[in-house]
């Protein structure tokens, strides 16, 4: 069993690392393998270039971009934390996804019709935001997030199972507000974790 988590956000003093924190916690808890990749200390470079996109389509896939879909590959579980910016991801994760889920990797084209490989994967999402997800929810932009930027994203790389928690007001709430943020993401990963195990404990 082998949980991979996707992080982006430049501060490292953070709620966001702290999410990180609390969700490695509960997954070593349950002995489950579980590898960080903190796209800001890693540098990634988030740029893809044109020759970068020919050369895919040939099947020829830079080291660092390779490294990363092994990574996806032969994980069970993929957790995304992430601050919500301009109603999207941070600039450095958009563009880990622009490398990584690459044609041959992610996608591949049969009949005419594009096909998703991933689709063995459980997916969550923890994102922040420092707007309200109350007047989201009322603006129905919190719909129209899930529908491109969690669902029609990942969906189109085969990954169907996928689940998502927004957190508003995050600069303004109290220990106990982010206590409670903190003890909800422990929760769904750990029955995430549960249910991957269980399946694998059938097969």
């Amino acid at each position: 069993m082998k949980h991979l988590i996707i992080f982006a956000h430049p501060n490292q003093q953070s709620f966001n690392r702290a999410l990180v924190e609390r969700i490695v916690q509960a997954s070593h808890e349950m002995n489950v393998e579980t590898i960080v990749r903190d796209l800001y200390t890693l540098n990634f470079n988030p740029i893809l270039s044109w020759d970068e996109l020919g050369a895919c389509q040939a099947g020829i896939v830079p080291e660092e971009v390779k490294f990363e879909q092994n990574l996806i590959k032969a994980a069970d579980l993929i957790t995304l934390v992430y601050p919500l910016w301009w109603m999207g991801f941070p600039a450095i994760l958009k563009g880990y996804l622009d490398r990584v889920l690459s044609y041959g990797f992610a996608y591949q084209t049969e009949n005419g019709c594009s096909v998703g490989l991933l689709s063995d994967k459980k997916m969550q999402h923890f994102i922040t935001m420092g707007n309200n997800l109350e007047r989201y929810q009322s603006l129905n932009f919190d719909k129209a997030l899930q529908t491109c930027l969690v669902d029609g994203l990942f969906n189109f790389c085969g990954i169907t199972d996928i689940q998502h928690d927004i957190f508003g007001d995050i600069h303004l709430l109290n220990e106990s507000g982010y206590l409670n943020i903190l003890n909800r993401a422990t929760q769904k990963t750990q029955e995430n974790l549960t249910a991957l195990l269980a399946k694998e404990d059938k097969a």
